[in-house]
C-alpha cells in the first residue's frame, strides 16, 4: 500500500487542491480535486469535479481513467481535497462506495464535508469501517475550502 511520509502526503493533497481550482464553479456543488497515486509513488490518474460532465465528482473522474480491475489500485492511495461523498442527489454511485469497489486501501483528504448540501456526510466513517486507512490533513482544509468560495453559506457553515 502506498504510505508515504507526511511531506509526500502534503504534496499530493496540494495537487488535488490545485485540481479543484480548475473546476467550473457551480451553484449547489463543491469544487473538488482528486489524484490516484500508485504504490510506487507515481500518479495513475487525476480529475476534478465537472471535468467531463456537469454531475461528475472528482474521484469519479479519476477512477474512470483506469480499468476497474487495474491491479495497481490494490496498493494505491487516492488524495481528495474533500471527503468522498456518502450519498448523491442524483442516481449515481457515491464516491466512498466507488473507492471501496475499486479496492483502494488508503484515502487522504484535506477537508471533511460540511453540512451545506448533505446533512451528515459519512464517507470518512464508511471508508474506515470497511478497513480503509483514512488520513485527514486539516492544515490544508482552508486551502480546499478556498476553492469553494462560490458557494453561498459556506462561511457560516464552516467545517467539522
Amino acid at each position: 500500500m502506498y504510505a508515504p511520509d507526511r511531506a509526500q502526503d502534503l504534496r499530493w493533497i496540494q495537487r488535488a487542491i490545485d485540481l479543484a481550482a480548475l473546476c467550473p464553479p457551480a451553484p449547489g456543488a463543491y469544487s473538488v480535486g482528486a489524484v490516484i497515486v500508485g504504490e510506487d509513488g507515481t500518479e495513475l490518474a487525476s480529475g476534478y469535479s465537472r471535468a467531463t460532465g456537469p454531475r461528475e465528482h472528482a474521484e469519479e473522474v479519476a477512477l474512470a481513467q483506469l480499468p476497474q480491475d487495474d491491479p495497481r489500485l490494490a496498493g494505491a492511495a487516492i488524495y481528495s481535497s474533500l471527503e468522498p461523498c456518502s450519498q448523491r442527489n442524483a442516481s449515481r454511485t457515491p464516491c466512498a462506495r466507488r473507492i471501496l469497489e475499486a479496492g483502494i486501501p488508503r484515502v487522504v483528504i484535506a477537508w471533511r464535508e460540511p453540512s451545506l448540501f448533505v446533512a451528515d456526510c459519512v464517507g470518512y466513517e464508511q471508508l474506515v469501517e470497511a478497513g480503509v486507512v483514512v488520513v485527514e490533513l486539516p492544515e490544508l482544509a482552508a486551502a480546499a475550502k478556498a476553492t469553494n468560495s462560490h458557494l453561498p453559506g459556506l462561511d457560516e457553515e464552516g467545517s467539522r
